[in-house]
């Protein structure tokens, strides 16, 4: 059985993941607006990796006899300047769901909640794959800036992202 305060927090983290899928899915459409769908096909795919995401923790907290209290979802931003400060946003956004997951495993330490924290070990552990992806991309559009053949490239080459096969 989950105390409380980590079941609360978890149910958070469900939310902040959904959240995410949200705002990646936004992220995807503003690309598809400014016709780069390589991009939007990659934040697609980042949509649908967050969605996996709050099911793996949502059927955690079933299993641990938890309940699941799904909350309102924040409505993402739909505008950007630029393909740069969307993956600025990205970038920051990741960091932010790093501290959030951070939070909780040190949570589940100081209440001695043993099996909570080897389950987000998982989750620690994607995080330095997202943070580490997310700076990537946004260092090479800084490199490219306005050039419109290294955006042409690089909307190509993100298009070639396939989906991960993952249990949620």
């Amino acid at each position: 059985m989950l105390k409380s305060n980590i079941e609360k927090a978890l149910n958070e983290q469900i939310n902040k993941e959904l959240f995410s899928s949200y705002l990646y899915l936004s992220m995807g459409n503003y690309f598809e607006s400014i016709n780069l769908s390589g991009f939007a096909g990659w934040m697609r795919l980042q949509s649908q990796e967050e969605y996996q995401h709050a099911m793996k923790i949502l059927n955690y907290v079933n299993q641990k006899g938890g309940r699941v209290v799904l909350q309102q979802i924040a409505d993402p931003k739909i505008d950007w300047e630029s393909v740069v400060s969307v993956f600025e946003d990205t970038y920051e956004h990741e960091k932010m769901i790093s501290g959030s997951i951070n939070d909780i495993v040190d949570l589940s330490l100081g209440e001695k909640d043993y099996a909570t924290h080897t389950f987000l070990q998982w989750f620690v552990n994607e995080q330095v794959e997202e943070e580490a992806t997310a700076l990537k991309i946004l260092e090479d559009v800084k490199m490219i800036g306005d050039y419109k053949a290294g955006l042409f490239m690089m909307d190509r080459e993100l298009g070639q992202r396939a989906p991960e096969t993952e249990e949620a």
